[in-house]
């Protein structure tokens, strides 16, 4: 299945926050690093020199990975008339049979953080809780079954905040 082309600004920002600093600062630093193990004569045994020309090439990777994914994403802003229902950049509490309470932030593919929470629209959670609203009920087809939550809560803000 195909990614999703959208973003929340926050994830937009950090996406680029990170080309900046590997184009700006990371890669002229390796560079001068590279460039000054060259200096020191032999290549072929110089760990410093073959780690530096690794590096370079991981940072140019990522730095086109960047480049191009920053211009297919679309930066997707709440808009109040979502209020009450379930979209991209939700904050939702749900909780489950058991009586867990999980909280989850729908993000696009390129944001989603585990240890946050924040999981991918393109998931079956997210995709299960798209368009619904407070006291709803969802079911979702798990690798350990099937997993219904009911809505308690959602916000466009974080429930901290």
């Amino acid at each position: 299945m195909a990614k999703s082309h959208y973003i929340t600004r926050q994830g937009w920002d950090a996406l680029d926050r990170e080309l900046k600093y590997l184009w700006k600062e990371e890669r002229p630093r390796v560079t001068q690093a590279v460039s000054d193990a060259a200096a020191m004569g032999d290549r072929s045994e110089n760990a410093e020199y073959i780690y530096g020309k690794k590096r370079l090439r991981e940072i140019d990777r990522r730095v086109r990975f960047l480049s191009k994914r920053l211009e297919q994403l679309k930066i997707v802003e709440p808009d109040p008339r979502q209020e009450g229902k379930v979209f991209f950049g939700a904050w939702v509490k749900l909780e489950a049979e058991d009586e867990t309470i999980k909280i989850y932030r729908l993000v696009g593919p390129d944001e989603f953080e585990p240890a946050k929470q924040w999981i991918s629209i393109d998931s079956p959670v997210a995709r299960a809780l798209i368009g619904k609203q407070v006291d709803d009920e969802v079911s979702v087809s798990t690798p350990g079954g099937l997993a219904t939550y009911s809505i308690l809560a959602i916000s466009y803000k974080s429930f901290e905040e």
